[in-house]
């Protein structure tokens, strides 16, 4: 910890006398910051700003939905990672909203921790078939491609809702209103794909970036780093996670993605479509395609771009605009046991860091 005060006294030795927003992107990072008590106790006007970094809210709700339906209408065993299995959609009083409640209506949805696990119950399933409903950003997907590579099990076929997760900072950045002042970069998709993939934050839009990783000190000197690039007008990519994330990337993981899957557009629930933000499986794995194996339920009257379930502003708490606890539901008629929007529902959704770190009253300033 005192390592964390040094980095205390030199973010206030800084001495800006400005108000600054810092987005922070990752989930994990907005957990860390929450979890260690950060923002109380940085100078009063370092605004910190939870960013577009939880690829379960984002998670187009036809993607869910379809799974839904592939389990109860196909009778497909449905692996997916455990917290998409509370996600809720947007369907008539009495439907199924979620893969929780279509397990309990009698489909075979199962949780998993990692691809590897999809493989082993298809091989113990020979069959019957399973689909693994994989979505992610880049260092979840990762493992998802190698897993293709590798060579599937017949019976296992994937729907895939990869996201990449620098289109959504480019978005906000391109739309000339971003909101905040400098970034701090997410460490673990750094790792996987390299630090200077965010080079263009500074190269085309002049402001302070940092990668950093989920301990409070990496967060600290992060902060540091960008507050002193804005002071000195200095910019630079500072990389504050560099024990892991090194320059380059892990290029066997990037090799894995580049064999397997294609960059596409791709709809972000609740914001739209952002142009090459996410992962399609390439035509030389189509046999494992969940989508062009059960097209049925790929209903495009779904795609309802732009909708979060009424009074919901889980895309404007992606997006940076509000805090979390400024949601007209926030902590009232959504909390993570009924969660109503995504962003309650995952560890890495800032409301439900939020609320799991008892910050809980409407008090907060609009990030406009």
């Amino acid at each position: 910890m005192s390592e964390a005060r040094d980095w205390l006294d030199r973010i206030r030795a800084v001495g800006i006398d400005r108000p600054v927003k810092i987005m922070n992107v990752c989930g994990g990072h907005e957990r860390s910051i929450t979890q260690a008590g950060l923002r109380p106790v940085l100078p009063a006007n370092v605004e910190l700003i939870p960013g577009p970094g939880c690829p379960v809210c984002v998670c187009p709700e036809e993607d869910i939905y379809q799974a839904i339906q592939l389990t109860l209408q196909d009778k497909v065993i449905l692996v997916a990672f455990g917290d998409m299995l509370r996600v809720p959609v947007n369907v008539p009083k009495g439907d199924v909203r979620s893969l929780v409640e279509a397990q309990a209506a009698g489909g075979d949805v199962r949780p998993i921790a990692s691809p590897t696990e999809a493989r082993k119950i298809a091989l113990e399933n020979p069959g019957r078939p399973v689909v693994f409903f994989a979505a992610g950003f880049e260092t979840t997907i990762a493992p998802v491609a190698a897993l293709l590579a590798e060579g599937l099990p017949e019976n296992l076929s994937i729907l895939l809702s990869g996201r990449l997760t620098w289109p959504a900072v480019a978005m906000l950045l391109d739309s000339g209103t971003p909101g905040f002042d400098a970034l701090v970069a997410p460490g673990h998709v750094a790792t996987i794909m390299g630090p200077e993939e965010w080079q263009f934050v500074i190269d085309d839009h002049a402001l302070p970036t940092a990668v950093a990783g989920f301990t409070p000190e990496s967060l600290l000197a992060a902060f540091h780093s960008v507050l002193k690039q804005l002071q000195t007008g200095r910019l630079f990519l500072d990389n504050c996670y560099s024990e892991v994330a090194h320059a380059g990337g892990n290029r066997t993981a990037q090799r894995f993605l580049d064999q397997t899957l294609d960059v596409v557009d791709a709809n972000w629930r609740g914001i739209g479509i952002i142009p090459k933000s996410g992962y399609a499986l390439k035509p030389d794995y189509a046999a494992h395609d969940a989508r062009l194996i059960f097209p049925d339920h790929a209903d495009p009257k779904r795609r309802r771009v732009g909708e979060m379930p009424p009074g919901c502003d889980c895309a404007s708490v992606v997006l940076g605009k509000i805090y979390p606890n400024q949601c007209r539901l926030f902590g009232t008629a959504c909390t993570p046991r009924n969660p109503v929007g995504p962003c309650m529902v995952s560890d890495e959704g800032a409301c439900r860091i939020w609320w799991s770190g008892g910050l809980e009253t409407t008090e907060g300033k609009s990030h406009g």
